[in-house]
């Protein structure tokens, strides 16, 4: 039985077999930056590939999420950002960046602000992280133990990347601590990847320089940085 091409999930079809491609296309052309849009079906009109020519300015990111959300709004339809790629061009035509969603991405997380609330003997934990011109507020609670603050900056941490990127649902904490090596205090974590049926462990190391909060929010970084340009843009099946 043919389950649908590549790219085109029949659970977005819906809709798209009798769309009006111009008009989708010219509304897209209103997202701030884009310039052009084109969008690409197969024989029955599920769509294949949606390109979008932009300028400099936003990230690719964003577009693609502009282009989901008017996609969505406006004409109730969905769009797999798997087949949105973005081409940002500067003014005078030249410095081409291919942003494909279905290409291995650059994800580097920073840290902007971290917080600290406690009432009572419970604490609040607030972690602010950016990536590119996009931010997320992760959020922890629990008992004011020394240990368990370790752990709630570790679980905001990941709560703002998930913010950042779906595709890191698939990372929990397993575990958070401090050594010390020689006269250096380290924060080491691991995080686990559920990748069914198996289970990947990923660690982070960070010095303890301005004191641990910061370090192991730096060291969940550490461990997963490397791992979610991976996991962007992978199948959900996979």
């Amino acid at each position: 039985m043919d389950l649908g091409a590549p790219g085109a999930p029949d659970d977005l079809a819906t809709g798209w077999g009798a769309a009006d491609l111009l008009e989708i296309e010219t509304e897209l052309c209103r997202i701030p930056t884009v310039t052009a849009v084109r969008v690409v079906t197969d024989e029955i009109g599920r769509p294949l590939e949606l390109h979008v020519l932009a300028q400099p300015g936003r990230s690719a990111k964003q577009i693609v999420r502009d282009v989901q959300s008017v996609a969505l709004t406006a004409f109730g339809l969905e769009v797999d950002r798997r087949i949105v790629s973005v081409v940002q061009l500067s003014s005078n035509g030249s410095g081409a960046h291919d942003h494909t969603a279905t290409g291995t991405p650059t994800i580097r997380p920073r840290i902007v602000t971290t917080q600290v609330t406690t009432s009572g003997h419970r604490t609040s934990v607030q972690v602010t992280l950016a990536d590119g011109d996009d931010d997320a507020n992760g959020f922890a609670e629990g008992s004011g133990t020394s240990t368990a603050r370790l752990r709630l900056f570790a679980a905001a941490t990941l709560d703002a990347l998930r913010q950042l990127e779906p595709a890191a649902e698939c990372l929990d904490l397993d575990s958070v601590s401090t050594v010390r090596i020689g006269a250096h205090e380290l924060a080491v974590v691991v995080v686990a990847q559920s990748d069914p049926p198996l289970e990947h462990l990923l660690s982070g190391t960070a010095l303890v320089r301005s004191g641990t909060d910061d370090a192991v929010v730096r060291a969940v970084l550490d461990a997963t940085n490397r791992r979610l340009p991976r996991l962007v843009g992978r199948p959900a099946d996979d």
